[in-house]
């Protein structure tokens, strides 16, 4: 199965340590990074698709992403 998640975060170090910590369990960029304004907090966010190809596994609603 390949798997597909959106990491979102602040525009500081906790998007880097995010991406980072995906990318040592396995998962690999998807696309380019995105960066907006989030009007609620009036503060810049980032985001990353990223992806995870699993083996001998097959997808279902209840599969948590986080757990991968």
């Amino acid at each position: 199965m390949r798997l597909y998640r959106f990491l979102s975060a602040p525009d500081d170090s906790t998007f880097c340590h995010k991406v980072t910590a995906a990318l040592n369990k396995g998962w690999h960029l998807y696309g380019s990074p995105t960066y907006a304004y989030d009007k609620k907090t009036k503060s810049m966010r980032c985001g990353q698709a990223v992806v995870k190809d699993i083996d001998g596994q097959e997808y279902g609603p209840d599969t948590k992403l986080s757990d991968w």
